[in-house]
């Protein structure tokens, strides 16, 4: 195996009947990073992902955060913002050893959906989302496309030889699983000391 296709964090591969094609499925805290032609899935609720591709050398890479503190504000120096940093930093990491250039990344971002409907005030997703859009352009990095906030689940696909992003909206499937991870995720965290276009279907 090469040394490009084994430096990961997330574990849980597969053959994608669907696309034929392998993949690999990141979970809240996750990333994944290659050179390959592997898929990259997710599923989002209020968490945010990120997809960072180097157009030249194809180093492409996908995470999946949550800030950690659900505070009235979120900004690019507070304490909550911190776990959000390093997810992106770890990301950003990864690809340059992969071969990509910091000036020539592109970013898609998804996700930070309002999907806790039962909480009277919940800003999670916005929080998120701004997090994200805050982070990439204070570090320059130029976003191609985004699908952020809204009341729905997403599931994401990216391939990451093309840059291609296919988003499938989850309008009422596994809602309840969703938001039990992320709040399993936002538990463990707080523990923790501190090509353009978008294809739906």
């Amino acid at each position: 195996m090469s040394a490009h296709f084994s430096e990961h964090l997330a574990p849980n591969r597969y053959f994608d009947k669907n696309f034929n094609t392998n993949a690999v499925k990141i979970l809240p805290g996750e990333y994944f990073a290659t050179r390959d032609e592997t898929m990259i899935v997710t599923v989002l609720g209020s968490c945010v992902s990120v997809c960072l591709r180097d157009p030249i050398t194809r180093a492409a890479g996908m995470n999946h955060f949550l800030l950690p503190a659900n505070k009235d504000e979120v900004n690019f120096n507070s304490d909550s913002a911190r776990y959000g940093i390093y997810a992106m930093e770890i990301l950003v990491n990864h690809l340059i050893k992969l071969g990509a250039s910091k000036s020539r990344l592109e970013a898609k971002v998804f996700g930070g959906g309002n999907v806790m409907k039962q909480l009277r005030s919940n800003t999670v997703g916005q929080q998120n989302a701004a997090f994200v859009e805050d982070y990439l352009d204070t570090e320059s990095i130029r976003v191609v496309a985004k699908d952020l906030l809204g009341d729905y689940p997403r599931k994401v696909y990216f391939f990451p030889l093309t840059g291609e992003v296919k988003v499938r909206k989850l309008k009422s499937l596994h809602n309840k699983t969703i938001i039990e991870r992320e709040s399993e995720y936002r538990v463990k965290v707080n523990q923790t000391p501190a090509s353009g276009d978008i294809d739906f279907f």
